[in-house]
């Protein structure tokens, strides 16, 4: 019985040298949001006032914001110097995120992840700002000048900051569609001629995640939905140009099927070396034609009509354990008579014990 300290299941410790150091990683992200948030929050109050800038800017003369929960002027800034502090953590996580899956990548996959994180990274960035100096002024302009008469626009804070953290994260994700485009292409889940064909509906789809992630106005949808056709052209571009660059490493490789000469010259005589090996074997090993078994070439079958299998009798089948075993004992004794042979050949008594 084997001693389970000295044979270890095989899979048990790597998966667990796996979570150990998924557990570290995740630990530098927590630590680092941390020390993010600890330097973000003595300045909370001003974070909320450069948020609320572009919606203040376009508000009635003589009214503010509100607060109408008790605790929302201590949380509300909180809160936001925590996402500001994930927001500005997110260059780091993706590099922990990396390191983590960078072992398990071929060499060509890393040359591809790298470059997406980092163009991801800019891009989720990108759509934050394109939100915050495009979009947020032309919103709140629009929302408060179509206020109807005698109503006074003033927004709770927490309700502005969970709107403008909503708008930076659809803006935000819809920034990464020539990541995922590229991604899509590259995986082998379809072609970028075959998502051109498909423009048209790919550009209704845009206005509808517009529609669904940004209030109920045709401006902030349209906003969304222009740049994620402008970004969806670009991922096209650009998974052409990584398809092209995989097919030619793949080419120089030999991945693709289309294997070197030399590996063809060996496969070639390989074959023929099997090929001549069956062949030499078949003359060696003639095939075997015992009346007492029924056994037989075609011909032979055709002739005694018995072309299905048949099982034998007990008395074929007696005769038949009766020859194998008469052979094998007449080839044991003639291996016998071999070995004897050879051992008395030189001794005094060699002439007789072969005589006998």
């Amino acid at each position: 019985m084997t001693n389970p300290r000295e044979y270890p299941p095989p899979l048990e410790q790597p998966f667990v040298k796996h979570l150990i150091e998924l557990r570290d990683r995740l630990l530098r992200v927590v630590l680092a949001i941390t020390l993010i948030f600890l330097g973000l929050f003595p300045f909370a109050n001003d974070l909320y006032q450069f948020l609320a800038e572009p919606l203040m800017r376009h508000m009635p003369v003589g009214t503010s914001m509100i607060a109408t929960e008790v605790a929302s002027p201590f949380l509300t800034p909180f809160k936001l110097s925590l996402v500001t502090a994930m927001f500005i953590a997110v260059p780091y996580i993706l590099y922990q995120a990396w390191a983590f899956i960078a072992p398990g990548l071929y060499q060509r996959e890393r040359k591809l992840v790298f470059p997406l994180l980092l163009s991801s990274t800019v891009l989720f960035y990108a759509g934050m700002a394109f939100a915050y100096f495009i979009v947020f002024p032309l919103v709140f302009g629009f929302l408060t000048g179509v206020a109807p008469e005698g109503v006074e626009v003033m927004t709770d804070i927490s309700r502005y900051l969970d709107f403008v953290l909503k708008m930076f994260f659809a803006f935000g994700l819809a920034f990464e569609v020539p990541i995922a485009t590229i991604l899509v292409v590259w995986s082998g889940m379809t072609t970028a001629e075959s998502l051109a064909r498909k423009r048209p509906y790919i550009i209704v789809g845009a206005f509808v995640f517009g529609m669904l992630l940004t209030p109920p106005d045709v401006i902030s949808q349209t906003l969304l939905a222009v740049p994620m056709w402008i970004l969806f052209e670009m991922g096209l571009v650009f998974s052409r140009w990584y398809v092209r660059d995989r097919k030619d490493e793949e080419a120089e490789s030999g991945i693709d099927g289309t294997a070197p000469a030399t590996t063809s010259t060996t496969a070639g005589a390989a074959a023929a070396a099997t090929a001549g090996s069956a062949a030499t074997v078949a003359d060696v090993v003639p095939a075997q034609d015992d009346p007492a078994t029924g056994y037989g070439d075609e011909e032979d079958a055709n002739d005694s009509g018995h072309g299905e299998y048949e099982p034998l009798s007990e008395e074929e089948m007696d005769a038949e354990l009766d020859r194998i075993e008469a052979e094998e004992a007449a080839a044991e004794a003639d291996g016998n008579g071999h070995q004897d042979s050879h051992e008395t050949k030189n001794g005094p008594d060699g002439p007789e014990e072969q005589k006998q």
